[in-house]
C-alpha cells in the first residue's frame, strides 16, 4: 500500500523518523532481552526429561502446531489482514531500528549456530525465531526483510512491535518450552524432527512404481487425493463394548456365526475360513477378568498368566504331551508338542543332524508351521536365528494361536481350506508340518500344491506324521498316496530319519530347480496351471489343483536362491533391476537401499531414544503397511518380530520383504487382521489411516487396533496432519494416552498408549 512504501523508504529519503531515542533504546533492549531468554530456554546437549513432561505439553498441542508450522505464506488472509493493521501503525518504528535489529540478530545468529546447531535440527522454536538461517540471511543483505517477516510471520512480527513487544514475547517463550519439552521425552529425541520429516516426506510422494497391488482397483486408489478434513470432536465418538458369544477372545472375521450358518457345506474347512461382516464392528473387545500386563519375553515362552487366555482344555487334552500345563496363576509351556514330547530345541537339531544342507539360520532363514499348535517349534527356532510364521485354525483345540502370541511367537489363525494362503509364491525357504492334520494326499493334492506355490524352488518341506513311521493300514495307504503324489509333483524324497527319543520320525522333500522334470512327465498330473494363471496373485483366490513352472531366467524372482543370513537382510534382491522405478521413484535397488538407510535412522535416531517407550517390554510388532520391510531390518538387534503387512491395494512388495529374510502378509484393512485380541504389544502405521479413510470408516481400523492392542501397547501413527488429528481424537475418547505428537509441512507423527479402559455399555 501507499502507507507501507512510505514508510519502507522513509529514512532513505532522509526524513525524520517519528521515534524518539527512548523509544530506540528500549526496543533493542527488549530484542537482547528475548535473545538471551531463547538461548537459555534450548535444551543442552544429553538433557533428559522425564515422560510426565511430554504429557503435560501436549495440553497446548493445539497452540504450539499453528505456531511452529506458519512458515513464510502459510499464514492464512485474516492473519495476513490483521499482520498488516499493526504494521500500519507501526510503520515508522520499523523504519528506525532496522540496522540496529539486524546487527543485533546477525551476532545472535553467529552464536547460536555455534552452540544450538545440534538442537536446531529437532526444535521448531528455533526455526519459528530465526525463520532458518537463509532468512536471517536476507535480513543481512536487504532493508526489506522486516516489512516481509511482519506480513508472514507472526513471532517475529511480534518482536517488531512496540506496543506488543511484550506479550508476543511470552507467546514465545511458551511455545520454545513446549518445544523443548516435546523432543526431551524420556531420553531425549536427539533428531525426531530431521528423521521423521525425511521419512514423511518420501513417503507422501510413493507410487506404485514398477510393482503391482493386490486389488484390482489399485491403481486408480493409489492416485493422490487430499482427504476431506474431519471435525469430528472427540466427544463424538461413543465407544460401546462388544457382545458377542466369542467375548474376550472375538476375531470379527472367524467368529461370524451368522455367515458360518448360510454355508452351504464344510467339508473343506469353510466353516474356519474368513467371513467378515458386512459392517466392520465399532465395538470394542471386553478383558478378560484379571487381565494383567503380559510377562516379558523371553521368560513368556515358558510361562504367562493363566487370567490372561483362560483356557485350561488343551492342557488337559495334551498335556501328556508338554503342550502346555496349568500351575498356580501360570500357564507353563514345557517346549514339548505332539512330534516332540521331549522338547523342540532336540527335535530342531534333530532336522538338523538329518539334513544339514538345512543349515538353520543361514540358508534357512523364514519357514512356515503348518498346524503349529501352540507354537513351540517356532518359538525355540529363534534361538537358531530362523523365524517361524505358524499358522492353526481357530478349532477344537482352543486358544492354541492366542497361547502362541500371547508367548511371544508370531502366529495367525487360518487354515488352508478352499482359497489360497495369503502369502505371494516362492517365498518360503522351508514348510514344516507336524501331524498336522492336513490331508495333503486327497482331491489330486490340491492343499500340498499349494504349498508348492509358496514353496521356494529348491526349497524343503518337512514331514513329520505317522504315515512317514508307523505300519498301521491307514499309515501306510496315506504313504503310498504320498508316494505318488509328490513323484509327480517332481519334489524328491532326500531322506527320512527316525527319532529314536520322541519316537517319530521325518520325511524331507525337495521342490525342483528346473522344469527337465516335469517336461518329461509321461502324465500331466497334476496338470501344469494356465500360463495366464498368476501365481502372486492370492487375496480370496480359490485354490486350483495346478503347478505352476519354475522361473529359469535369471533375473527372474525365484531362479537363485536368496543371499546367507543375515547378508540378505541388506543386499537389494538379485531380481531388482535399476530399469524400473521404486515405490519412491528412484530405480528399484537404489529405492530399497535409501529406504532402509532411512529406517535406520529414524528408528535410531527418533524410536528408540525419542517416544519414552521401554523396548525391553515390547516382543510382538507389526508393520500395518510395510513397503520394503524397512521398519522390521531397522529392528533387527532387538528383541523383537515384526509382522510386516502389505495392504490389498498397496505396492505388491511382500516378495521383496521375504526375500530379505522376514516375513509377513497381505491382508485388506478395511476387514480385522486374523489374530485374537490383545496380542501385539506396538502397531506402526505409516501413511495408512489416510488411504484407507478413502474407502472405510477410520472408526473401525481404530477399533481394530484397539482390539489388536494390549493394553499399554503402543501405536505409532505417520500421516498428514488431518488424519493424524482425527486418530488423535479417537484415541482420547478411548482414553488413551498421548505420549507425543509432532507435525511439520502439513506432515506429522503420532505415538499413544493403549490403556486398560473398557465402556461399560454393550451392544451386538
Amino acid at each position: 500500500s501507499e502507507v507501507m512504501a512510505q514508510g519502507k523508504y522513509s529514512r532513505v529519503d532522509g526524513k525524520k523518523s517519528s521515534c524518539s531515542t527512548a523509544t530506540i533504546i528500549v526496543v533493542v533492549g527488549v530484542c537482547l532481552v528475548g535473545v538471551w531468554m531463547f538461548m537459555s530456554s534450548s535444551v543442552a546437549p544429553g538433557q533428559n526429561s522425564d515422560v510426565p513432561a511430554v504429557q503435560e505439553s501436549k495440553q497446548t498441542e493445539s497452540t504450539k502446531v499453528s505456531s511452529f508450522e506458519d512458515n513464510s505464506g502459510d499464514v492464512s488472509s485474516d492473519d495476513s489482514a490483521k499482520d498488516e493493521g499493526n504494521q500500519e501503525n507501526t510503520q515508522n518504528e520499523e523504519s528506525s531500528t532496522n540496522d540496529a535489529e539486524t546487527n543485533t540478530e546477525d551476532e545472535s545468529k553467529s552464536s547460536e549456530e555455534k552452540s544450538n546447531d545440534s538442537e536446531n535440527s529437532n526444535s521448531e522454536s528455533n526455526e519459528s525465531e530465526n525463520s532458518n538461517s537463509e532468512s536471517n540471511e536476507s535480513e543481512n543483505s536487504n532493508s526489506e526483510s522486516n516489512e516481509s517477516e511482519n506480513s508472514n510471520s507472526d513471532s517475529n512480527g511480534s518482536e517488531n512491535s512496540n506496543s506488543e513487544t511484550n506479550e508476543p514475547e511470552k507467546k514465545e517463550e511458551k511455545v520454545e518450552k513446549d518445544e523443548t519439552e516435546e523432543s526431551s521425552n524420556d531420553n531425549k529425541t536427539t533428531d525426531l524432527s530431521a528423521a521423521a520429516e525425511s521419512e514423511i516426506s518420501k513417503e507422501t510422494n510413493a507410487q506404485n512404481g514398477a510393482f503391482s497391488t493386490q486389488a484390482a482397483e489399485s491403481a486408480s486408489e493409489k492416485k493422490s487425493q487430499k482427504p476431506s478434513i474431519s471435525k469430528q470432536n472427540q466427544d463424538a465418538y461413543q465407544w460401546k463394548t462388544c457382545n458377542v458369544t466369542a467375548g474376550p477372545d472375538y476375531i470379527p472375521c472367524l467368529d461370524n456365526f451368522e455367515a458360518i450358518r448360510h454355508l452351504h457345506g464344510r467339508s473343506h474347512y469353510e466353516h474356519r475360513e474368513r467371513h467378515c461382516p458386512t459392517d466392520p464392528p465399532t465395538c470394542l473387545v471386553p478383558l478378560p477378568v484379571g487381565y494383567k500386563t503380559p510377562i516379558k519375553w523371553p521368560r513368556s515362552r515358558e510361562q504367562i498368566w493363566y487370567s490372561n487366555v483362560p483356557h485350561t482344555k488343551l492342557a488337559a487334552v495334551k498335556g501328556h504331551q508338554n503342550w502346555v500345563k496349568v500351575t498356580g496363576e501360570y500357564l507353563t509351556f514345557p517346549g514339548g508338542g505332539t512330534q516332540f514330547k521331549n522338547g523342540a530345541l532336540h527335535y530342531i537339531d534333530f532336522i538338523q543332524n538329518t539334513l544339514p544342507d538345512i543349515a538353520w539360520g543361514k540358508r534357512t532363514r523364514v519357514i512356515l508351521d503348518v498346524g503349529c499348535g501352540v507354537a513351540s517349534f517356532g518359538g525355540y527356532l529363534f534361538e537358531r536365528d530362523v523365524v517361524a510364521f505358524s499358522f492353526a485354525p481357530k478349532d477344537e483345540h482352543e486358544a492354541q494361536v492366542q497361547f502362541a502370541l500371547e508367548r511371544g511367537i508370531p502366529a495367525i489363525s487360518a487354515v488352508m481350506g478352499t482359497k489360497r494362503l495369503p502369502f505371494p509364491s516362492k517365498i518360503f525357504d522351508v514348510v514344516h508340518c507336524a501331524r498336522c492334520r492336513v490331508p495333503w494326499h486327497i482331491e489330486g493334492g490340491k492343499l500340498l500344491l499349494e504349498l508348492n506355490r509358496v514353496l521356494r524352488p529348491g526349497g524343503y518341506f518337512v514331514w513329520s506324521a505317522t504315515p512317514v513311521y508307523q505300519n498301521k493300514t491307514e499309515d501306510v495307504e496315506i504313504w503310498e498316496e504320498m508316494s505318488k503324489l509328490t513323484k509327480a509333483m517332481c519334489w524328491e524324497l532326500v531322506v527320512i530319519n527316525n527319532d529314536k527319543l520322541n519316537e517319530v520320525g521325518a520325511a524331507v522333500y525337495r521342490k525342483p530347480t528346473s522344469n527337465e522334470c516335469y517336461e518329461n512327465r509321461q502324465q500331466n498330473e497334476p496338470p501344469l496351471c494356465d500360463k495366464k494363471d498368476d501365481p502372486d496373485a492370492v487375496w480370496n483366490v480359490q485354490l486350483e489343483a495346478c503347478m505352476h513352472k519354475v522361473p529359469t531366467d535369471e533375473s527372474v524372482r525365484g531362479s537363485k536362491w536368496p543371499e546367507m543370513w543375515p547378508q540378505r537382510l541388506e543386499s537389494p534382491p538379485y531380481w531388482l533391476k535399476s530399469s524400473e522405478v521404486g515405490v519412491y521413484g528412484k530405480p528399484a535397488p537404489e529405492d530399497f537401499t535409501a529406504d532402509y538407510e532411512n529406517w535406520k535412522r529414524v528408528v535410531l535416531k527418533s524410536y528408540l531414544n525419542g517416544l519414552g517407550i521401554d523396548w525391553s517390554s515390547v516382543r510382538n510388532a507389526m508393520d500395518m503397511r510395510s513397503i520394503y520391510g524397512g521398519f522390521a531390518a531397522a529392528m533387527k538387534d532387538l528383541k523383537i518380530w515384526v509382522m510386516n503387512v502389505v495392504p490389498t491395494d498397496s505396492p505388491d512388495t511382500l516378495p521383496i520383504i521375504y526375500e530379505r529374510g522376514l516375513f509377513g502378509i497381505y491382508h485388506d484393512w478395511c476387514e480385522s487382521f486374523s489374530t485374537y485380541p490383545r496380542t501385539y504389544d506396538l502397531l506402526h502405521a505409516d501413511h495408512l489411516f489416510s488411504d484407507i479413510k478413502k474407502r472405510c470408516k477410520l472408526q473401525s481400523l481404530m477399533a481394530e487396533v484397539d482390539r489388536i492392542l494390549r493394553p499399554e501397547g503402543k501405536l505409532i501413527v505417520r500421516d498428514n496432519v488431518e488424519t493424524i488429528a482425527e486418530v488423535e481424537n479417537m484415541a482420547k475418547s478411548l482414553n488413551w494416552n498421548v505420549r507425543l505428537t509432532y507435525n511439520k509441512d502439513n506432515e506429522g507423527m503420532l505415538c499413544v498408549e493403549k490403556t486398560f479402559w473398557r465402556p461399560d455399555e454393550s451392544r451386538i
